[in-house]
């Protein structure tokens, strides 16, 4: 938690993120990640300064709990100092111990935010799906927790003026906005409506911008002039025998050698990033496996 500090920006936890969104339709299916088609709504997590503050945690702990489809665990949250906003005790269950940072108890309008993370949490847990290393597991959960329809509360968390700042999780705002975007083109949401952080609507909007450019690359057709060009220049050196297998310089797209078939180019799923391999024959349209995205490509 960013409170008073400085706030990373940028897209440093891109790959990582990228991965997570595959291990989430690889773990979940598509048929899953389709039941999250809406996001939690504002008025169920919502939280006034007359609310009594441990049973308006525990409605909106109920409500995520709920969204997450959880139905037989229990959240059990309380506060106390600490230097994260959030811990959560991970357990068979049902009852699962939630710790708030203090500084919650006078910035109630955030609780549903720190929640929707450690909820996540124990969702994760019970799909015993997990990346290796502290770093990548809680970049896996803020990419679950956005994904699935609850992150806009942790991106709308992130404030930031000259005297102030605060971001809970560990992914960037952009980031968060870049997850938010994915989300929003899969489902035909737009969360920038339930923002009330300044912040959140330009984080969104570099996020979404990031976004489209997965959509633009080539072999797409949406792919635009420059990058058709470069895709065009190395297609002939991979169709050259006498070059060496050259992939493009971020890695987007890569030949591999036809043997006794066709030459082929294998390239990330703009949706879920699932790498796709497909003939180098002209217009193709794909169709990826794992997110039933279809694609029109000029390979």
């Amino acid at each position: 938690m960013a409170n008073g500090g400085p706030v990373e920006h940028g897209f440093p936890h891109l790959e990582t993120v990228r991965e997570a969104v595959t291990a989430l339709y690889k773990r979940l299916s598509y048929d899953t990640v389709q039941t999250f088609s809406s996001s939690v709504a504002p008025a169920d997590v919502a939280f006034c300064d007359t609310d009594d503050l441990y049973l308006g945690t525990q409605r909106v702990a109920h409500e995520l709990v709920r969204h997450y489809r959880l139905p037989d665990a229990r959240m059990i949250v309380s506060f106390r100092e600490m230097t994260h906003a959030a811990n959560v005790e991970l357990t068979a269950g049902p009852e699962y111990f939630i710790e708030l940072n203090d500084r919650f108890r006078t910035h109630r309008r955030d609780i549903g935010a720190a929640l929707a993370h450690e909820v996540m949490h124990v969702y994760l847990h019970r799909l015993d799906l997990s990346f290796p290393g502290t770093r990548d597991n809680e970049i896996l959960t803020d990419t679950a927790t956005t994904y699935l329809g609850a992150g806009w509360l942790l991106l709308d968390a992130y404030r930031e003026d000259s005297a102030s700042s605060q971001k809970l999780g560990y992914l960037t705002p952009e980031e968060f906005g870049y997850v938010l975007a994915k989300r929003a083109l899969v489902f035909g949401e737009d969360p920038s409506v339930w923002f009330t952080s300044p912040q959140a609507y330009t984080a969104y909007g570099k996020g979404m911008a990031r976004a489209r450019r997965d959509e633009q690359q080539p072999p797409l057709t949406a792919a635009g002039w420059a990058g058709r060009r470069r895709y065009a220049r190395d297609r002939r050196h991979a169709q050259d025998p006498h070059t060496a297998d050259a992939p493009a310089p971020d890695g987007a797209y890569a030949f591999t050698p036809g043997g006794h078939g066709p030459l082929r180019v294998s390239f990330p799923c703009p949706t879920c990033h699932q790498r796709i391999r497909v003939p180098v024959r002209g217009r193709v349209r794909a169709r990826c496996g794992l997110c039933r995205t279809v694609l029109e490509c000029d390979t």
